[in-house]
């Protein structure tokens, strides 16, 4: 039985779920051959990840994270692209939400917040619009162009970082502190104003705006004329053409909002929590969006879920390393990636064998 014909709740649910318990088994032998339990390993990782107020706050930051580049991904794999240029393309949307906070300093914040915030979305848009037109009018393919983007946006911000950028006074590669007025509010700051103590962590208003994107691109894609063109052309660019459609101005458009979305992240970190633009401030959590977005089968609420996985297994990842000294941070590393492995590249390893059992229980299905 093909993928296509199992009932949505199996393709959407069991299979990922199975896929990930298998990859845990998979690092959890891992862990046994360095002599450490799986079991209490694992422990260890959920009540770093779960435990407390403070490691929830660091997971549901790294989950917003994961989920604009994530949904970035998505929509240009929509439209039949694969856009790997998430790292560059936040990169970029630090450098439009600094450039805004820097220039405008005296803005209100009412104002000076929400026009950082499109800075950033535009500083990703206008670095994905050009493997978009390559793609579009030269026939460039987006992989390679995507990836030499990434390359030209960490040598550009380290060159402005370092230059006309930098910090009077100051060694490192960072620019000066933002205007107060320029910052998103931390989780902690907006439960207190309702009365409600949370423990301090970088967990910020671009949560809210994370999960208000992934409403707004599963609105876009599923609920619009522009998304059901995106999708159009991401399954036959002829038969869209055919149907007056311009696969090269959807593939332009899909590549901007892509984008946009990986700009976006950027207001986690510059705006959220570190206050400046620093060098590499992303961490990878553009190529993580990539497994995200595989794992979320390019759908905004299993983007959604996945981006809280990986966000548990990096909060969670960096307090094991803490109580089990021979799980290395380089070991939660191997975890994503049997979490990748099998939940991407072997993502229908087990869906078959799923399906006859399936047809088993309910023949009438089959």
């Amino acid at each position: 039985m093909a993928n296509a014909a199992l009932p949505t709740w199996l393709t959407a649910v069991v299979v990922p779920v199975v896929n990930v318990a298998v990859a845990f088994l998979a690092a959890g032998l891992v862990v046994a051959l360095i002599g450490e339990n799986p079991l209490t390993a694992l422990s260890g990782l959920m009540r770093g990840a779960f435990g407390s107020s403070y490691g929830i706050g660091y997971t549901l930051f790294y989950t917003t994270s994961f989920i604009f580049t994530g949904l970035a991904v998505a929509v240009a794999f929509h439209a039949g692209h694969f856009n790997i240029g998430g790292e560059g393309q936040a990169l970029m949307g630090g450098l439009g939400a600094a450039l805004v906070a820097l220039g405008l300093p005296d803005l209100p914040a009412l104002l000076l917040v929400p026009l950082c915030v499109l800075g950033a979305a535009a500083g990703g848009a206008i670095w994905a619009f050009l493997p978009g037109w390559l793609q579009a009018r030269r026939g460039s393919h987006i992989v390679i162009t995507t990836i030499m983007f990434n390359f030209i946006a960490s040598t550009l911000l380290v060159y402005l970082l370092v230059g006309p950028m930098k910090m009077a006074g100051s060694m490192a590669p960072e620019t000066a502190q933002f205007p107060p007025a320029a910052l998103l509010a931390s989780a902690a700051t907006i439960t207190g104003w309702f009365g409600w103590p949370m423990t301090r962590s970088p967990l910020n208003l671009s949560f809210a705006l994370a999960l208000a994107a992934a409403f707004a691109v599963w609105l876009l894609i599923w609920r619009t004329r522009l998304g059901y063109a995106i999708r159009t052309v991401g399954a036959n660019p002829e038969a869209a053409r055919y149907a007056g459609l311009s696969p090269a101005r959807i593939t332009i458009v899909a590549l901007v909002i892509s984008g946009a979305l990986a700009g976006l992240m950027a207001t986690n970190e510059i705006l959220g929590s570190q206050g400046r633009l620093i060098n590499d401030f992303t961490a990878g959590a553009g190529f993580v969006g990539i497994a995200v977005a595989l794992m979320g089968r390019g759908h905004p609420f299993g983007i959604v879920l996945a981006a809280l996985l990986f966000g548990a297994l990096t909060q969670g990842g960096a307090e094991l390393a803490f109580e089990m000294p021979a799980i290395t941070r380089d070991m939660i590393v191997v975890i994503q990636g049997f979490v990748i492995l099998f939940a991407g590249a072997l993502e229908s390893l087990f869906a078959d064998r799923i399906a006859q059992i399936y047809r088993r229980v309910r023949p009438e299905a089959a």
